[in-house]
């Protein structure tokens, strides 16, 4: 069963600098969203606010998973993430020093992923060959791309219901950017994800999203529903595509 996420009035500070103003959003069952805007406009401080990494000081964080209503406000990132919502992080966040096969069973700290261990690590190297053929490599000795794919693959260790991934594209070259992206849609379809994706590469972000919202200065600016309103949108236009 998908599950789905409805952020509503959220507001955030750090300290007494505001950095997100009565943010409302929603990711239906199975659906990619993607979240466009540039850095500083507090994408990755939504991220934190549903992962109860950021305490948000209004609003609502809901979180349907199998049938049941989840209030993600109050709730530590612990029992967010024992919930089945995983984060794929910015800058990745891997542990250089250890193997991607260390690195990947750090990732199954879910209660129920822990009891499928070993079938969680095949799923991973199922869906990243690559990986498997560095599972004994150290992580911070991988190419740039290589760390996404382990990112992504730490977060499916969790056998994740909702997918957070915050600015996969960050530090890689273009053509792994692509890949990376096909990396993202390929998860969700496989797995019947719910993702919700921070993203300030426009073009690469609605090759695999259902919809998108745009944020600006802390609010919602724009809401697509469909990647043609996307792409129809001044908004869009002046910021991402230059017209």
């Amino acid at each position: 069963m998908a599950s789905s996420l409805t952020v509503a009035g959220i507001h955030a500070a750090y300290g007494a600098v505001r950095v997100i103003e009565d943010v409302s959003l929603h990711i239906g069952a199975g659906e990619t969203v993607a979240l466009l805007g540039t850095n500083g406009n507090g994408k990755s401080t939504l991220m934190k606010c549903i992962m109860g990494i950021v305490r948000p000081s209004a609003g609502s964080i809901i979180a349907e998973i199998d049938g049941v209503h989840h209030d993600l406000i109050g709730r530590s990132t612990e029992e967010i993430v024992d919930l089945g919502i995983a984060l794929v992080p910015e800058g990745r966040r891997l542990f250089p020093k250890l193997t991607v096969e260390e690195n990947l069973l750090l990732g199954a700290f879910r209660r129920t992923a822990r009891r499928e261990l070993a079938r969680n690590l095949e799923v991973c190297f199922e869906t990243f060959p690559r990986l498997a053929e560095r599972r004994a490599q150290l992580a911070g000795s991988m190419s740039g791309g290589e760390q996404q794919m382990l990112a992504l693959a730490r977060a499916l260790m969790l056998a994740p219901k909702i997918l957070l991934v915050d600015e996969p594209s960050v530090g890689l070259a273009p053509i792994l950017v692509g890949r990376t992206i096909e990396a993202i849609a390929e998860m969700k379809q496989r797995y019947n994800l719910t993702v919700l994706m921070a993203e300030q590469n426009f073009t690469q972000a609605i090759r695999i999203a259902n919809r998108g919202y745009v944020i600006v200065h802390g609010r919602i600016a724009f809401a697509g529903g469909s990647a043609d309103e996307l792409n129809d949108n001044d908004l869009i236009k002046k910021f991402y595509l230059g017209l």
